[in-house]
């Protein structure tokens, strides 16, 4: 037990301060690799991976085969090269979170439009959402922020609207030829109405409760994962109002959190007057809210 020790000691002895760093940073490193990839495909695919890595390595170790270690020796390096195709879509949103997070304002809107026409703009908006609500009429409704949408505005109708609670429940009126899809607004336009959006790939929704949600809500969460854009869904069997924003979803959303959550999003020191009230209401999608427990489809 003493040499345990002193061998500890002899370390710790060598052991400088940029040896501390490197390892804090290596670690920081790994840390954000396994952050991005939870819940995602990557994690399966990567566990494939290292089990195929230990299999053949056991195999090449233990037994002596020289054909197939040849084989392995020279297949491997190849693995190089495939692992960026593989996962290509993945790198790409983890490069595209990056490139996000480095836009630290959240004051998104185009300065051309005045402070009650953006204001009047999400009013509409929730307004809106409250009637569908009520009648169980399902909605989709895409709010962009920084990130533009054209490739998905153009899958849709042009638009070029005003946006009114009344057009809004007309689009959305169900078996009306707009109804399905999502309507897309950017600034105080509805720009298209009826256009695809991309499905969730997160593997969040193959565990409960999120794997009971429709195609909207999966729209939502997946045009939130590939852009910093806002989706308003309603759902079709309840009623009920969810907001998805980075692949996160707040659910069963009243009027008011409704309201407050979106002005949070969008200039929240001019619309509310109150200082951090966005900071308190991102960390809505972080937490686990207890209701979401119960299904909800779409």
């Amino acid at each position: 037990m003493t040499e345990f020790f002193s061998d500890i000691f002899f370390l710790i002895q060598r052991v400088g301060w940029t040896d501390f760093l490197d390892i804090i940073l290596v670690t920081a490193i790994f840390y954000a690799l396994l952050v991005l990839i939870r819940d995602t495909e990557v994690l399966v695919l990567l566990r494939g991976v290292f089990f195929i890595i230990i299999l053949l390595g056991l195999l090449t170790s233990l037994v002596d085969l020289p054909a197939f270690s040849w084989l392995i020796s020279a297949v491997l390096p190849a693995l190089i090269f495939a692992i960026p195709v593989i996962f290509a879509p993945e790198i790409r949103r983890a490069l595209e979170r990056v490139g996000r997070a480095g836009n630290v304002s959240f004051l998104t809107r185009n300065r051309n439009i005045s402070e009650q026409q953006f204001k009047d703009t999400l009013d509409a908006v929730i307004k809106a959402c409250g009637r569908l609500s009520e009648r169980h009429h399902g909605a989709l409704i895409i709010l962009q922020r920084m990130q533009g949408l054209g490739e998905y505005t153009k899958t849709g109708v042009p638009m070029h609207a005003e946006v009114t609670p009344e057009l809004l429940l007309q689009i959305f009126y169900p078996n009306t030829p707009l109804h399905d899809g999502a309507v897309v607004i950017v600034d105080n336009q509805i720009v298209s109405a009826s256009s695809v959006m991309p499905l969730s790939a997160s593997g969040v929704l193959n565990r409960s409760p999120d794997r009971t949600m429709g195609l909207r809500h999966r729209a939502a969460l997946g045009i939130s994962e590939v852009s910093d854009a806002i989706a308003v869904v309603v759902s079709e069997e309840t009623g009920s109002i969810s907001i998805a924003h980075s692949g996160k979803m707040i659910r069963r959303l009243n009027m008011e959190r409704l309201q407050n959550t979106l002005y949070a999003f969008f200039q929240p020191t001019e619309l509310t007057g109150e200082d951090g009230l966005l900071s308190r209401f991102l960390s809505l999608f972080t937490a686990k809210d207890s209701d979401d427990r119960e299904g909800d489809g779409s």
